[in-house]
């Protein structure tokens, strides 16, 4: 795991890594999960495939998930305690469309994750991979958001990770660091 950038926010800590986010032993992981909640690639099949046959079984009673929205579940075979899933959008183009939807994601899975009392979370890069959304924008949206929850929100999280898989979207996540500590 490689520590990448750190920001406080009253009692909320903010951090970025480089790592496999299905190591990490924090209360609940996000999973960029697709609309059937039943596994894929990318992200969504690295946390299936880790925390075992038990999630999918779970996953299939849950009806699915929309885009923006997120369910939650155990963690089962993960270091995690929990698994968020939510579903991100299929970048088009139109950043009208998709960055609300996007915002969504991290708005609902913090939600959650304060609904059950849950104190630390890590989030991957939502929608940068098959669904295209331009890593750079997406880092903004997602840091802007959960600062803004942080900032605004009881209940939140004290310890938000966002779990980057490449050095390169680790370093968009530290630039929108960088944004809102001088904005």
């Amino acid at each position: 795991m490689k520590n990448v950038a750190s920001l406080s926010l009253g009692s909320v800590r903010l951090s970025v890594i480089v790592a496999d986010i299905t190591t990490l032993a924090v209360d609940a992981i996000v999973n960029a999960a697709n609309t059937s909640l039943l596994g894929g690639g990318g992200v969504d099949g690295a946390i299936h495939r880790a925390a075992g046959p038990d999630l999918l079984a779970v996953c299939r009673t849950l009806g699915g998930c929309t885009t923006g929205d997120a369910k939650i579940t155990s963690g089962f075979r993960l270091p995690a305690r929990h698994v968020i899933h939510t579903v991100g959008p299929v970048w088009n183009g139109e950043a009208a469309a998709c960055d609300p939807l996007l915002e969504f994601c991290y708005r609902r899975s913090l939600a959650l994750a304060a609904a059950h009392g849950l104190r630390s979370i890590a989030f991957p890069a939502i929608s940068t991979g098959v669904y295209r959304f331009p890593a750079d924008r997406a880092a903004r949206v997602a840091v802007a958001t959960v600062r803004d929850m942080a900032l605004r929100e009881t209940g939140c999280p004290d310890a938000i990770t966002f779990c980057c898989f490449s050095d390169e979207s680790a370093a968009h996540h530290a630039e929108a660091f960088r944004s809102i500590a001088t904005g």
